[in-house]
């Protein structure tokens, strides 16, 4: 691929503001913890169950800690001592938590040292879990193969588990690289995960384990009948974004929706507790090997796409700092951007291959994640289809990594089978057609598409210097990104951000950052 002619002292510029926009981030994050942190730490030392109403084991021990105001210590602080009182196991533990005759206020009793020697086998069976299911995402991957990039990624969301599975297996045999099972409608605000396999959901499906494992078995069945490995996609966001992170780690999802903005812009979730949550869940995503896709193509469905471009640009610089800080390579950082340009703007091709090339270049160990155009289609599925194949060319051209791939019926309805079939049979044709077209492409320095990305890279580099100076949250609550304004202590999950005490136990935390 031929660079664009930029100035690389502004890209490490960049890099240099967004590094100090992470280190304003952490100064809090690393003297907090939230119910759901919490509520994961639980999970990932087997934890499990629901009851009869529905509500899982997990919140009901946290939110008992929570209420009584001793989370600052950390749940397993409590886990452990409920083994050394004499547990057997660490659901018996749970329970004597969330059902015991009285709150234990851990004011006398075992040292730190010796809760921590307590769960000392369970930490290490808790990563044994994690590392087993990676090790075996590995090796499907390795005997199967991925295929070759833009992989194809296509959406199912019939809101039956059941369907999912079998819309994501019609999918993968024409052709599919990357399956999703969107998220049904909200579930990013409730405050817990359902339990169990749902066969109803509005808008989508219910994240749920049994769920991710449901779609996995079909996957793992139907790649080998190909001969080729499907990917499986599903959100780690909301309200519950670290428990999902941990819950797609052992059922072997390959991706998740992953984005420190998304939740608070789109969704009103509290900042400080959306940031504390994101920087957990990223911790639990890297040691899983794990592939994110951030959310910064949703900027341009309430801001202009010409106009507000930079934005995209400034929050993938942000993403990258705060996502290195937890762990993840570069090659699991995928970054999001959109074909969202207004189509009716002349030269607007030539505006979006510069946004895409820019960001290719910007992030080049990066999966790319390249989104189709929404905003500006209306239902005329003959002129849509003509766009996405515009979309397709400029995802080829500009070598995105992962392309969602555009729907003819968008804003008609939730997309069929024979809808999927004619975006992935038109992908593949203009994927094969232009495969090396990248290699022969060479920029006019003078050029609009080379004035355009420039002009884009030092609007970003501008807004990065007023966000390092201001603060992540001051910024986000005044409205510098999509248009959205957010203050740091509105939105929804406020109440299950806590500070962290002296006595603050969290061995599962100190292992993903490699302190034991």
């Amino acid at each position: 691929m031929y660079p664009l002619p930029i100035d690389s002292k502004l890209v490490d510029e960049c890099r240099a503001r967004a590094s100090q926009v992470a280190d304003g981030v952490h100064r809090f994050i690393d003297l907090h913890t939230t119910v759901s942190i919490e509520r994961t730490v639980l999970r990932a030392y087997g934890v499990d169950g629901a009851d009869a109403e529905g509500v899982p084991l997990v919140n009901t021990s946290v939110d008992r800690y929570l209420k009584s105001d001793l989370l600052s210590r950390g749940i397993a602080t409590f886990l452990g001592r409920a083994l050394l009182r004499g547990a057997k196991t660490m659901q018996e533990a749970a329970e004597e938590l969330a059902y015991g005759a009285a709150v234990d206020s851990g004011e006398s009793g075992p040292s730190a040292a010796e809760i921590v020697g307590a769960l000392a086998p369970h930490t290490e069976a808790a990563f044994a879990k994690l590392d087993g299911a990676k090790k075996k995402r590995e090796e499907d991957r390795e005997r199967l193969g991925v295929g070759r990039t833009p992989w194809k990624y296509v959406i199912v969301a019939t809101g039956n588990i059941y369907d999912d599975a079998e819309q994501a297996r019609a999918a993968a045999q024409v052709g599919a690289d990357i399956i999703a099972v969107i998220r049904s409608t909200a579930q990013s605000l409730i405050d817990y995960v359902p339990y169990g396999a749902t066969t109803e959901g509005y808008g989508g499906t219910w994240a749920t384990q049994e769920n991710f494992r449901i779609v996995r078995a079909a996957l793992d069945e139907e790649g080998a009948r190909l001969g080729r490995y499907l990917q499986q996609v599903n959100y780690s966001s909301g309200l519950c974004m670290p428990e999902i992170a941990y819950l797609a780690a052992v059922e072997r999802l390959d991706m998740v929706l992953n984005d420190a903005m998304y939740g608070i812009l789109f969704r009103d979730i509290n900042p400080r507790r959306t940031l504390c949550d994101q920087y957990f869940s990223r911790r639990m995503i890297a040691r899983s090997g794990i592939v994110i896709n951030t959310g910064e193509d949703n900027y341009l469905t309430t801001a202009d796409a010409v106009e507000k471009a930079h934005t995209v640009v400034t929050s993938q610089f942000i993403n990258e700092a705060l996502g290195r800080r937890a762990g993840l390579r570069y090659e699991q950082l995928g970054l999001g951007h959109a074909f969202e340009i207004d189509k009716s703007i002349e030269d607007s091709l030539l505006l979006e291959i510069a946004q895409a090339q820019l960001v290719r270049q910007l992030f080049p160990r990066h999966p790319i994640k390249w989104m189709p155009a929404t905003k500006h289609k209306a239902g005329d599925i003959f002129w849509s289809h003509r766009v996405d194949g515009l979309y397709d060319l400029v995802g080829v051209a500009t070598e995105q990594s992962i392309e969602l791939l555009g729907m003819m019926t968008e804003s008609i309805h939730t997309p069929l089978l024979q809808d999927r079939f004619c975006a992935i049979k038109g992908a593949d044709y203009v994927f094969t057609a232009a495969r090396h077209l990248a290699d022969e492409i060479r920029w006019n320095p003078e050029g609009k598409i080379v004035a355009r990305a420039r002009q884009v890279l030092a609007d970003a580099h501008q807004q990065l210097g007023e966000v390092a100076a201001e603060g992540m949250f001051s910024a986000v609550a005044r409205g510098a990104f999509a248009d959205v304004k957010r203050p740091e202590t509105g939105g929804r999950g406020l109440a299950g951000v806590v500070e962290r005490g002296p006595d603050y136990l969290n061995p599962i935390l100190d292992v993903l950052e490699g302190k034991s």
